[in-house]
């Protein structure tokens, strides 16, 4: 008996250490590739890796490539494309690339933001949803069905911080809130890589834009960002940490400068904090054409120190700039460069080549086959369909109007968006050759012609289109609309009114369409009002007076049919905001989890030498986690295990919640801290935790939360992450605003 248990222990290490093996070997074995290739390229070929260009596909940004991109690949001179769809295209370029002197395979990126060929939400309107598993599996479909058409890589997740609504990209990410917008970036990155690289459904994830690219000044894109370290820090860095942590291929550098620092050019950014402090292993891609718009920012001269600044700074492939093809050899024979930095980022290109398994079969992702099979996988438009209806937000109920009987007599439908098409799609959607999408995207006329009975008869007018400069329709949208038992008015953003590029300084409802719903609502006939949307916008008449409002935002392939699914109650609404939503541009920015001053207003009488404005209201219209349910929950019972903790301990923190309504329900429970006293100034409240729960009419679920050292903690004035003691306000409920149970609790030493 002593001998076995003597011998158990190094029979364990040996199983450990033979599990381990294969991975060491690999990694091993890589590095010996890598280094036996890179011997063997010139330092043309190396740079060739470094460059990427857009196919003759639809280009996202300015082409600057003006030759043959054939000859160039077949010189090796061209590492990456993006913008080049489908296995048969794939396989073409491939195919020239192989009769390179070395025969690297090309990497094949793509825009690939809210989904393939089945269209998801966007991003902002999933992270309404706070369902990271509905997230995830939004971005494992996604990447799916692209690595299926020949794509490695996507330009996603968009994992910036947007406090702005002005910024046209909010719609591409998770919103203001670096808490929520970390746990989705890591959700995000997890879906798009799936079980790792070299697994023919998977595709490289590229957090962007390194860094702060939300905080653009004035919400103009591309503008300048101006800010503290420790905001940068505690307020823009927590999503990209997140990432990293998550194994994220790539980064993608940004267009701002950064406190007059160029993001691209920026080392501080992308050798000091992601490839040393982080240590990521990855590489970094520039954005479009953003190493040469280095010059335009009046940071370097011309395109040899663009080229200087960018691979210095740690940005290793090039993206459209032509800065490193018609600049770093020479750079490099003039000593200005050394050698090992072209040698480290053509490394990090050719691990991620290497893990991707196209050295072995540089076409394992161009099969065609496999390509219809999954183009066309009934499963994914019924993953679409259950995201899309859990990002839809209720704004307002009154009276209960929601959900409809789908044995309503007869329903107008009115507005801009009931037969759109392309607004569903949303910006940043792929558009793939040969493919009618007004077959794939169920509108939401034809989405609630499939629900209602069959004795209801359905009604429609347009009223106006999305910019509605004119009321010539508004007169046959009103006769419509009084021969209804209820109105939908379905109106909001065209699909290119919010996204790259499309920054606006007003964020009302487009044109008339507001003097459509006050047409309407005029009849005195019950109206359901949809907004659909990249980003928030200010609709305050409607918000006042409209009885019932459903915030739709573009919602992709299954729009119609998910907005059916919570209009007739087949599903109960469970989204929450993940902005706030401003009563006018003069608030903005305006984000829940701010400081507080000195004089602080206690509410929009307190105006009297306060924190606030003398025409405008300091709350917001809607705040950041707000969203109503078609039944109610009632908070109860909170308990704290203990009052006191020191730095090594936890609280657990339980309480009751009850769904009080006549309908089974979701509601997310939300977690808020406040450092009461700190060494710096704190947030009024912070967001440091969340559960989504599902709850049947009349019955209550027990919740329990965990609060430790690593929720207290903060950037100190060193920059240094750290909790210190003192007293917090611990604060539950159904939004930022809307706080049901609160205690205090006290870090001690």
């Amino acid at each position: 008996m002593k001998r076995l248990k003597y011998f158990s222990i190094p029979l364990c290490l040996v199983l450990v250490f033979l599990q381990v093996l294969p991975t060491v070997a690999q990694e091993r074995t890589i590095d010996q590739k890598i280094n036996t290739l890179l011997k063997q390229m010139t330092i043309e070929e190396k740079i060739g890796q470094l460059t990427q260009y857009s196919g003759d596909w639809k280009a996202t940004g300015p082409v600057t490539f003006k030759g043959d991109h054939k000859e160039a690949i077949k010189s090796g001179k061209i590492g990456s494309m993006l913008n080049v769809l489908g296995t048969k295209y794939t396989r073409q370029y491939q195919e020239i690339a192989m009769q390179s002197r070395l025969k690297v395979p090309l990497l094949f990126a793509q825009d690939v933001i809210h989904g393939y060929k089945t269209t998801f939400p966007i991003p902002l309107a999933e992270a309404a949803s706070w369902d990271l598993d509905a997230i995830k599996l939004s971005a494992r479909i996604s990447a799916t069905e692209a690595s299926a058409s020949g794509i490695h890589w996507t330009f996603a997740p968009m994992v910036d911080i947007g406090r702005d609504p002005r910024w046209g990209r909010v719609m591409e990410g998770s919103g203001e809130d670096p808490y929520l917008g970390s746990l989705i970036a890591y959700a995000r990155v997890k879906g798009f890589q799936g079980n790792g690289l070299g697994n023919i459904d998977s595709v490289m994830a590229c957090a962007k834009h390194f860094a702060a690219y939300g905080a653009a000044v004035g919400g103009r894109d591309y503008n300048s960002v101006d800010m503290s370290e420790r905001q940068l820090w505690e307020t823009y860095l927590p999503p990209f940490k997140a990432a990293n942590d998550a194994g994220v291929a790539t980064f993608m550098n940004s267009f701002n400068d950064i406190n007059g620092v160029p993001a691209t050019g920026n080392k501080y950014l992308q050798r000091d904090i992601l490839k040393e402090k982080w240590n990521f292993q990855g590489f970094v891609v520039s954005d479009w054409g953003s190493i040469g718009e280095m010059i335009n920012h009046g940071y370097v001269k011309d395109g040899s120190a663009a080229a200087l600044s960018a691979i210095t700074a740690g940005s290793d492939m090039d993206m459209e700039s032509n800065s490193y093809r018609n600049n770093l050899e020479r750079l490099v024979q003039e000593k200005k460069v050394p050698i090992a930095l072209v040698d480290d980022a053509v490394r990090r290109i050719l691990r991620k080549k290497f893990e991707l398994g196209l050295f072995d079969d540089p076409y394992k992702y161009s099969n065609s086959e496999r390509e219809r099979e999954q183009l066309n996988a009934p499963e994914h438009l019924k993953a679409a369909r259950d995201v899309a209806k859990k990002s839809i937000v209720l704004l307002k109920n009154e009276k209960q109007l929601l959900p409809l009987s789908k044995d309503t007599g007869t329903i107008a439908l009115i507005g801009p968006m009931v037969k759109s098409v392309k607004d569903n799609h949303g910006f940043w959607s792929v558009e793939l050759p040969d493919v009618d999408y007004s077959k794939l995207i169920t509108t939401q006329w034809d989405g609630v012609k499939k629900r209602v009975g069959k004795d209801s008869k359905l009604l429609y007018a347009q009223g106006c289109d999305v910019e509605c400069s004119s009321r010539n329709g508004f007169a046959e949208a009103v006769e419509t609309a009084k021969q209804a038992d209820v109105v939908i008015l379905s109106i909001g953003e065209a699909w290119n009114q919010s996204g790259e590029a499309k920054s606006r300084s007003n964020i009302h409802l487009p044109g008339l369409q507001e003097d459509l719903v006050k047409a309407i609502q005029a009849t005195g006939k019950p109206v359901v009002v949809l907004i659909n949307a990249g980003r928030p916008l200010v609709f305050n008449w409607t918000a006042d007076n409209v009885s019932a409002i459903l915030y739709t935002w573009w919602l992709g392939s299954e729009a119609g049919n998910a907005i059916a699914d919570v209009l007739f109650g087949d599903y109960n609404p469970s989204g929450k905001l993940p902005m706030t939503f401003p009563r006018s541009e003069g608030q903005i920015p305006i984000y829940y989890n701010h400081f507080n001053t000195g004089r602080p207003a206690q509410n929009d009488s307190d105006k009297n030498y306060r924190s606030a404005y003398l025409d405008l209201s300091i709350t917001p219209k809607f705040e950041f986690g707000y969203g109503l349910s078609y039944t109610t929950f009632q908070y109860s019972d909170l308990k704290l295990d203990k009052k006191k903790m020191r730095s090594n301990d936890k609280i657990e923190v339980s309480l009751n919640i009850k769904n009080t309504g006549k309908y089974v329900g979701e509601e997310v429970v939300q977690l808020y801290l406040r450092d009461k006293i700190a060494s710096l100034v704190r947030p009024v409240k912070e967001l440091k935790d969340f559960q989504k729960l599902q709850l049947n009419a009349g019955e209550t679920k027990t919740l329990k939360f965990i609060i430790d050292k690593e929720k207290l903690s903060f950037y100190n004035q060193q920059l240094y992450w750290t909790a210190e003691p003192g007293y917090f306000d611990l604060m539950i409920g159904s939004s930022s605003a809307d706080i049901r149970l609160k205690d205090t609790f006290e870090l001690v030493k």
